[in-house]
């Protein structure tokens, strides 16, 4: 098992863990391999050279590659394999992929190599552990993988920095030829041997990295829109009293049960509920969107926890082709990325509804027929201040191009390599997708914070609840103002976007509360 060491996660021949994946991603912790990683990779070349010494050919070893396998390559032209292999398959096009997702891929590939399936000498391995301690970063394009023989493209562009070759981030982002990073932190370029082009390349490191990170994100944001929804509810002169364990437990699934006991929790001892609990109140039932809350997060919750199951099996995978198992190299199909991208689509389908029940509620607060003595659009002059208006259309915006997200990547396929490959996952595309979805989600629910803080202070001198308080709070002291005449309001938008991705609200909600679950 891989495991933090103060800065620097060490890499065996067992699975890295979600914490660690983040640590070196998003932390820039560095990273060493295990002593059992050096003795299984070793063992593996081992066999990997008997092969090349062997006249009988071997895929991946002595042929060509794809629709090309057919032909045997002699000795002295394998090193040149290698080369072109690496050179022709970094074929990226397009803006660069975030440094946390290069970085993901990078970790993930050296993963793999530490289980001592692929076949690579310790010193390409070891190289790869290094770039990744001294933060140096290849350039990785958005477009390029198909997500099938892995992510091909991607992985080539940061196989051609092991090679010396093509241009890398160094540790303080600057665009610098990977021979002078390399040459600058102490570490040398490898001339690839048989083998280790397909080693390096043939992965789904990158769309995994990226459903890792979605789903560490997609975590933290569903205990923040169960936040954003108690804040809402209370506003909105809603009841608790549907979010009773009571009722949850007629319908058992767990997702459910947590979101309801979040939303008890956060909305205890408000006043603003306490206010119309009593005979006098005449409101029979509260919108779906705020009485059906946890039923929609909580089924996203459920669809996390099920990608998640999904990712730790991938961690655990060794994926390359051919590999070796049992003192033998085989080909195999593990290098398909059907079982990641479906779960990633499932993800933005997940994230595209509950974008949408946090935009009704806050669409609620702003029509004066629905939001309960409230003043239109919660403006503060209504007619010559617009209040929250436009902050909803902002919210639709991303609604509705978040429900385009939703359509999944996975069921499109483009045959290539001249059939060789007639099937393929698009799951690297999935991924692409769902970061721009969780973006999207965090946005929402920012949106959602910012207006129903701001109905909260409407209803003063009725006290919100502890918890719900602490976050007003937040907001108020992060110099975003209460209620009052229009302001420019995108920064005040911006900032709640920071406190919500950081995960500020949650620490806020979580203070006076404990952990939410």
């Amino acid at each position: 098992m891989g495991r933090m060491e103060q800065e620097h996660v060490e890499v065996g021949v067992g699975p890295v863990s979600f914490d660690e994946v983040v640590a070196v991603v998003r932390g820039g912790a560095g990273v060493r391999l295990a002593p059992d990683a050096l003795t299984a990779i070793d063992r593996a070349r081992g066999i990997v050279e008997e092969l090349a010494a062997s006249p009988t050919p071997t895929y991946g070893v002595s042929t060509g590659f794809g629709a090309l396998a057919t032909r045997h390559i002699a000795p002295e032209l394998r090193t040149q394999l290698q080369r072109s292999l690496v050179r022709s398959h970094a074929a990226g096009s397009g803006p660069e992929v975030e440094r946390e997702v290069v970085r993901g891929l990078m970790l993930l590939r050296l993963s793999t190599l530490a289980t001592g399936h692929t076949g690579v000498r310790r010193e390409t391995a070891e190289l790869l552990a290094g770039l990744l301690t001294h933060g140096i970063t290849p350039v990785v394009h958005e477009y390029g993988s198909l997500g099938c023989s892995g992510d091909l493209a991607p992985l080539a562009h940061c196989a051609l920095a092991l090679m010396g070759e093509g241009q890398v981030r160094d540790a303080d982002g600057n665009l610098v030829p990977v021979a002078d990073a390399l040459a600058a932190a102490g570490l040398k370029p490898v001339e690839l041997a048989e083998k280790e082009g397909l080693a390096l390349i043939n992965g789904t490191d990158g769309m995994l990295g990226m459903l890792v990170l979605a789903i560490t994100d997609l975590r933290r944001l569903l205990r923040t829109v169960d936040i954003a929804a108690a804040m809402s509810v209370e506003a909105q002169l809603g009841t608790d009293r549907v979010f009773a364990p009571e009722l949850q437990a007629l319908r058992p699934h767990p997702g459910q049960a947590d979101a309801a006991a979040n939303l008890v929790a956060l909305l205890a001892d408000s006043g603003v509920v306490a206010s119309h609990r009593g005979p006098d109140c005449n409101r029979v039932q509260d919108a779906y969107s705020l009485r059906c809350s946890p039923q929609v997060h909580g089924a996203a919750r459920d669809t996390v926890e099920y990608a998640a199951t999904v990712a730790g099996r991938e961690l655990a995978s060794a994926i390359d082709n051919p590999v070796v198992v049992d003192g033998r190299l085989e080909s195999n199909g593990n290098f398909h990325g059907a079982p990641v991208a479906y779960v990633l689509d499932f993800l933005a389908i997940a994230a595209a509804d509950v974008a949408s029940i946090s935009e009704r509620r806050t669409d609620r607060f702003l029509d004066k027929a629905r939001n309960h003595g409230l003043p239109p659009f919660l403006a503060d002059d209504p007619g010559v201040d617009s209040g929250h208006m436009i902050a909803q259309y902002t919210q639709a915006a991303i609604v509705s191009e978040m429900k385009r997200l939703a359509n999944p990547a996975s069921v499109d396929s483009i045959p290539s390599s001249a059939m060789q490959e007639d099937h393929v996952s698009m799951g690297w595309s999935a991924a692409r997708k769902l970061r721009r979805s969780v973006d999207g989600l965090t946005r929402v629910v920012a949106i959602e914070v910012l207006t129903a803080a701001r109905a909260l202070d409407l209803r003063a001198p009725l006290e919100p609840a502890p918890a719900t308080s602490a976050v007003v709070r937040l907001l108020r002291d992060a110099g975003i103002a209460g209620p009052g005449p229009d302001r420019h309001l995108s920064p005040e938008i911006e900032q709640a976007f920071q406190l919500v991705h950081s995960g500020a609200v949650l620490d806020a909600a979580q203070s006076v509360i404990g952990d939410l679950r």
